[in-house]
Order: structure tokens, then C-alpha cells, then sequence
């Protein structure tokens, strides 16, 4: 890697490596929520069906895990982007190839298209006129 690579790669190392371990401190902080909830589900004799207060359990317990999966998702996404980084790809649209600007990168580090690339896909995904 050459001086100029390894002065651009070092900003986006920095980024996704803070961006992987705030990740981790999400998740774990998830699955300590998870297992609280469960554990205090187990302490009340409820019945979800019957308990005005089993429905909240059930949707804590069902929202915790959805934020779990998410996050799960968001680490996977960012090993991807150091994985691109060590390829030297990262920073690059997967779809037209060119940069993705320094702004996209550091509200979302593992993006992988460009602004106008993520929003043609974004109207395309939404039914909204191409």
C-alpha cells in the first residue's frame, strides 16, 4: 500500500473500527435487556393471553430481539467494509463504482453506494417513480 493509500485507509480504519465497537456495546447491552426481560418473565407467573401485562412482555421481549437482529446485521455490515478496506474498495460504489463521499462514510461507515446510487434504489424499493 502506498503512503497516500495508507493516509486515506487510516481515517476509515478509524471509523469503522469505532463504528464495530460501538456496535459490540449495542449488542451486548441488547442481550443483557433480553435476558432481563426473560428473567423477570420467569420471576411473575404470566399469561400472555390472559396477563394485561403479558402482551408489554411479549413486546419488549419481541422488540429487543428485532434491535438484536438489527444490530447483529450492523456488524456484519461493518466486518464487510473492513473486509472492503483491506481490498482497498472501500470508499467505492458497488454499483457505479465511483466514490462515495466522505459525508455518507461517516454517518453510515458501511455504506456501499454512493448518494444517488442508494437513492435511485431507494425509490425503486419505495414504488415511487425511477
Amino acid at each position: 500500500m502506498s503512503d497516500r493509500e495508507q493516509e486515506t485507509a487510516a481515517p476509515a480504519t478509524r471509523r469503522l473500527t469505532e463504528a464495530r465497537a460501538q456496535t459490540l456495546q449495542q449488542i451486548a447491552a441488547l442481550r443483557r435487556n433480553f435476558e432481563g426481560i426473560v428473567e423477570a418473565a420467569l420471576l411473575v407467573n404470566t399469561d400472555d393471553e390472559h396477563d394485561p401485562e403479558g402482551a408489554t412482555i411479549a413486546f419488549e421481549r419481541a422488540q429487543v430481539s428485532a434491535l438484536s437482529k438489527q444490530a447483529d446485521a450492523d456488524l456484519a455490515a461493518i466486518d464487510d467494509a473492513l473486509e472492503r478496506l483491506r481490498r482497498g474498495s472501500y470508499g467505492r460504489c458497488e454499483v457505479c463504482a465511483g466514490p462515495i463521499g466522505d459525508e455518507r462514510l461517516d454517518a453510515i461507515p458501511s455504506a456501499t453506494r454512493c448518494i444517488a446510487c442508494a437513492s435511485m434504489a431507494s425509490s425503486r424499493h419505495d414504488g415511487r417513480a425511477q
